[in-house]
């Protein structure tokens, strides 16, 4: 069965005045029939509300979400003929094995003859291999066993979709690996379109037909697993995948060049003149992430004097009666944020001193979040500006080749079957680095100081966007 997302939104309300939470946010894509993907993507990316939302137990704010030619987006969870496995697996602990198979057939219309259903709770105990089970309780049985038990119940009902929610998180590594090879093989012999759900980049890579990348609501990038490795779309695609991470270096655009430690790594880029850290649009920035100050009050940490513009507005209408509560939170609110002091940046304006500037006044977004949404404007400026050279730590080679050199200082050596990873700091900035070479080649880190050449490498923008 084809499963089909057409702009899906879920929007949940803000808690206490917060602003509305975008889980899920203009969402698209095609599973195709009999095809098993994974969404994959760190904790509260939307992952699971998109499952659910498929599944029938969310609501979608807007969109539509398709079964073949059948739109399902307002057809109740029980009618979309869909199985579903939860991370916590969801058994009756004083039902056996046998009755958690065949409860879902209970309400089969018209109803089934019990040998009917036992010969169904047989045949799928036998295809997740727990068919000499089926008169246990759950807690005569091992974790991976009940996982199987919760996955032959989802596919008793002959589902055409089937969706797993974070299944393995609760078994430990050697389980983890087993069940994931089990389920890859039970969805090839069904070929149930399935869809599955996890923050462990190893395992969407591992059984996943297709991967779809997810950050804060948002698709970043949707393909097989190898290509999304190789070829990451952006910056946090690139960051996300890859066991030990890629390493990032802080390069430098200047007129049309980018530098790291004054080497050229790549020529023929647009650049020119410089961004004003003072512009406006980086004070909505920053209340979007929280910040409690006015906008006077925001320039004058940046030892700017700004006037705000107070808009004549026509006789205040009378107070609705009842409103006492309502009125008076508006009064504290408006009250905590005349008495808010800024904090003045001293010293040269940077994105640094600026954002620290703005976590004090209660922006909560990382660094690294806070220069890509202000990459945007610096970006789209045209201008001289730092970005993000990325490397793999198996693409470097100690043999000399046309990329330029980096330095790097050896603090010690993991040994990883036949591979080693030198792990160093780089010479000249505040990264740790991994570099993965084969074990025959240890013999050439001799000293503690010595050059690493990347055989490939990566180019990011500011905003996280990739360049090369």
């Amino acid at each position: 069965m084809e499963v089909r997302i057409d702009n899906l939104s879920k929007h949940f309300p803000g808690v206490k005045g917060a602003p509305v939470v975008k889980a899920v946010d203009q969402m698209n894509f095609t599973i195709p029939d009999g095809k098993l993907v994974g969404l994959l993507g760190p904790s509260g990316c939307g992952k699971s509300t998109t499952l659910y939302m498929i599944a029938g137990l969310h609501k979608p704010t807007e969109g539509k979400i398709w079964f073949g030619d059948r739109d399902v987006t307002d057809v109740p969870a029980e009618n979309r003929g869909i199985g579903l496995v939860f991370q916590n697996y969801a058994l009756y602990p004083h039902f056996t094995v046998r009755q958690n198979i065949t409860f879902p057939l209970e309400n089969v219309r018209p109803k089934l003859p019990k040998e009917e259903m036992e010969q169904i709770a047989q045949e799928v105990a036998n295809l997740v291999d727990i068919g000499n089970l089926l008169d246990r309780l759950p807690k005569q049985l091992s974790g991976g066993q009940q996982q199987r038990v919760a996955i032959a119940r989802a596919l008793s009902k002959r589902p055409q979709v089937l969706l797993l929610d974070e299944p393995l998180s609760n078994l430990d590594a050697r389980l983890r690996l087993q069940t994931r090879e089990e389920i890859r093989r039970i969805q090839r012999d069904t070929k149930v379109t399935t869809i599955f759900v996890t923050h462990d980049q190893e395992e969407a890579m591992s059984i996943s037909d297709s991967i779809v990348v997810m950050r804060r609501g948002v698709v970043h990038q949707i393909d097989a697993p190898q290509v999304v490795y190789e070829e990451p779309v952006d910056l946090f695609v690139a960051k996300f995948l890859g066991s030990p991470a890629i390493n990032i270096f802080d390069g430098e655009l200047k007129d049309g060049k980018v530098l790291l430690h004054g080497n050229v790594y790549h020529e023929g880029l647009k650049s020119a003149g410089t961004f004003d850290l003072k512009d406006e649009r980086i004070y909505d920035v920053a209340v979007a992430g929280g910040y409690q100050g006015t906008k006077a009050q925001y320039f004058s940490s940046l030892g700017v004097e700004y006037v705000e513009k107070v808009e004549e507005t026509a006789k205040e209408e009378p107070k609705e009666k009842g409103n006492f509560f309502k009125n008076l939170s508006e009064k504290m609110k408006a009250k905590k944020k005349s008495q808010f002091v800024p904090n003045v940046i001293e010293g040269e304006l940077t994105l640094h001193s600026l954002h620290t500037a703005l976590s004090f006044g209660g922006y909560r977004p990382s660094f690294g979040d806070f220069e890509e949404e202000v990459g945007k404007f610096i970006v789209e400026a045209g201008v001289n500006r730092n970005v993000k050279i990325g490397v793999r730590p198996e693409a470097f080679t100690l043999d000399k080749n046309e990329n330029p050199a980096i330095e790097i200082e050896v603090l010690f050596i993991e040994h990883i079957g036949r591979d080693i990873t030198i792990v160093a700091n780089v010479l000249g900035q505040k990264h740790r680095i991994r570099v993965i070479i084969p074990a025959e080649e240890r013999h050439k880190v001799k000293d503690k100081v010595i050059k690493v050449y990347p055989k490939r490498f990566y180019l990011f923008d500011l905003d996280g966007s990739r360049i090369l």
